[in-house]
């Protein structure tokens, strides 16, 4: 008789309040642009995944931390409202993380965060949660949290237990980690900070598969794929916006995964749910393009709807798509 797991996913990761204003156009250096009514969401990419994967159905953990202040019991209650259990969320060490997004009228986002809280998640955090890593399928986490713990996420990954990440904001990974990603999910700025490359011009959407003065061509998406393959992961997971995305595992073809047509509206958190949507369905045995596709219609439903949490769909949303 199987191992019982009591979480289907364990994110690890940040919890932010986010605080979104609409406007016309990005200021420039020195310019003031006025925007909408200011809209307070609970948001960051740990905690919109965590209530990403539950609103689907998925036994969920989130291991974070929020401040001892407003913003964090307005975070635990979003997780709690979603189904996610909390037990591993620690309070204290510093003010709640606050993430800044503007909005423009194509629903296309810019971000500026304030970590607080999430950057004392520390490897002693994680260590301490050696039960909930144990008693989970799979373990998801990004980089709004310092990268010495996703290193220790990594070494308390027990034996069975597959391991996502989404490498967001993106830095140089070591060995260790990007060796136990199955899958690494990355956008194209994402994939080319990965490999060493020049950072893309962040003024386009990440996704935006246009080409770049670079040895690297976005016109090959599939060479992406094979390179980020050879640097470590057993599997990744190339997102390409409108043009859908690429998989492939270590020693096999890579596939490409149609995305959904929609009209977006706000493309925050979008990522967050296409990347639980994924690990949740690795976790259930679908194969790694059936999950990919599945994360497509999740994320898709996702940008068609204002915010990040309040717009993750439920398991008979995506399936009504």
């Amino acid at each position: 008789m199987g191992f019982t797991y009591d979480y289907d996913v364990l994110v690890v990761g940040s919890a932010n309040v986010d605080l979104v204003i609409g406007v016309e156009r990005r200021p420039g250096a020195g310019e003031t642009v006025l925007g909408s009514d200011l809209a307070v969401h609970p948001g960051g990419k740990g905690a919109n995944q965590a209530v990403a994967a539950a609103r689907l159905g998925a036994r969920t953990a989130l291991l974070a931390r929020v401040g001892d202040d407003a913003n964090g019991r307005l975070l635990l209650e979003s997780q709690r409202s979603a189904g996610v259990h909390t037990e591993g969320v620690l309070v204290g060490g510093a003010p709640t993380g606050v993430a800044l997004i503007t909005v423009d009228p194509s629903g296309d986002n810019s971000i500026v965060v304030s970590p607080g809280a999430n950057g004392r998640l520390t490897p002693e955090d994680v260590r301490a949660a050696g039960p909930l890593f144990r008693a989970s399928r799979v373990v998801s986490t990004q980089l709004e949290i310092p990268l010495e713990s996703v290193v220790e996420v990594v070494r308390q990954l027990p034996s069975g237990t597959r391991f996502v990440l989404n490498p967001s904001p993106p830095q140089a990974l070591p060995a260790e980690v990007l060796a136990a990603c199955d899958p690494l999910i990355v956008n194209e700025h994402e994939a080319r900070v990965i490999l060493g490359g020049e950072a893309v011009d962040d003024s386009r959407p990440a996704g935006d598969s246009r080409a770049d003065d670079d040895s690297r061509s976005a016109d090959d998406p599939a060479a992406w794929v094979r390179e980020l393959l050879a640097s470590g992961p057993r599997s990744v997971v190339v997102t390409l916006g409108s043009e859908g995305a690429l998989v492939a595992s270590a020693g096999e073809e890579v596939v490409r995964v149609a995305s959904v047509k929609v009209d977006a509206v706000d493309t925050t958190g979008a990522g967050d749910s296409f990347t639980a949507a994924l690990a949740w369905k690795l976790g259930a045995g679908a194969s790694l393009a059936e999950a990919a596709g599945y994360a497509a219609r999740v994320g898709a439903v996702a940008v068609t709807r204002r915010g990040a949490q309040e717009s993750f769909p439920t398991a008979e949303e995506v399936e009504a798509l």
